[in-house]
């Protein structure tokens, strides 16, 4: 019975190359479903053997080690240079987008606490 491996939702396209060759290279059965045009389904890669499952998620487990210190290896030297983003460099590169998330956030916090505020005001 199939089992699965890896969920592709929201993963970047690089990566999961990455998880495909890999997956591929160590010579495991897999593959792939799509979540669909309303995406009721699961965008997943899947084992088809089980008794490969533990192999399989052992040799996931370490390349996602290792793209974990990748990235933070990189975003440590982006940081030692000065170049890391930060609240304020996203404000100046993308104005429009931080003033709508802002309104957003606004929003929300002015419907969640309107009953209150209009209780009290009682």
């Amino acid at each position: 019975m199939a089992r699965l491996l890896f969920r592709l939702g929201n993963v970047p396209d690089a990566e999961a190359e990455e998880v495909r060759a890999l997956l591929e290279a160590h010579g495991f059965d897999t593959y792939e479903t799509r979540a669909g045009f309303w995406g009721l389904g699961v965008a997943a890669i899947w084992l088809r053997d089980e008794g490969q499952f533990e192999a399989a998620r052992e040799a996931l487990d370490a390349y996602q080690q290792g793209l974990t210190e990748r990235v933070r290896q990189e975003r440590d030297d982006l940081a030692e240079r000065g170049e890391a983003p930060t609240l304020w460099t996203r404000l100046r590169h993308h104005p429009i987008r931080m003033l709508l998330v802002a309104m957003a956030v606004g929003a929300i916090l002015a419907l969640t606490l309107l009953p209150f505020l209009w209780l009290i005001s009682r």
